[in-house]
């Protein structure tokens, strides 16, 4: 029988994920991405590195990008949480998700969900990167297998696409 540890007592877990109010079981040790995978069946956020290195795991905490393998479930009570699993509409995807099944940005798959969130995170702070902008602000999240010219594209493509849909709206007014 493991040896129970002190403070270690599972307890309720409340939390808004991808705007719906979630609640689950975990103990203060329960990793963010362990909570969201197993608890909350949201098996869209991956877990590569465990170590905050690679950013597959990463989701929005309260609008920001965080590695969900460095935060435990405890600290997102009463927090709003992003998964890739609320980036689409329905069957729809989302305008970056789409872009990146355009530009061929992802092969396997495996760190996709984290850089969606990035991504979205950096158009959210600046609609209109450079290249370098955008290569640094996903300078967190590796793929090992697809590289980075198409995530790239696919962080132009939305920025030209909202630029696009701004002017048309200001012409429209």
């Amino acid at each position: 029988m493991p040896e129970e540890i002190p403070g270690d007592e599972p307890r309720l877990v409340r939390l808004t994920v991808n705007g719906t109010p979630r609640s689950g079981i975990a103990t203060d040790r329960t990793l963010l991405s362990d909570f969201l995978r197993h608890e909350l069946g949201l098996t869209g956020t991956h877990i590569g590195c465990e170590h905050g290195v690679c950013g597959a795991c990463t989701v929005a905490i309260d609008g920001a990008p965080a590695r969900s393998c460095l935060a435990f479930a405890v600290q997102a009570e009463g927090r709003q949480v992003i998964t890739v699993e609320g980036l689409a509409d329905g069957e729809r995807l989302s305008p970056l998700q789409r872009a990146f099944q355009d530009n061929h940005a992802l092969q396997c798959g495996y760190c996709t969900s984290g850089f969606l969130i990035t991504a979205g995170a950096l158009l959210d702070e600046n609609p209109d990167p450079s290249d370098d902008e955008i290569r640094e602000y996903l300078s967190g999240n590796i793929c090992r297998c697809t590289g980075y010219v198409g995530i790239v594209g696919a962080v132009k493509q939305v920025a030209a696409e909202r630029a696009a849909a701004s002017n048309g709206s200001a012409r429209d007014a």
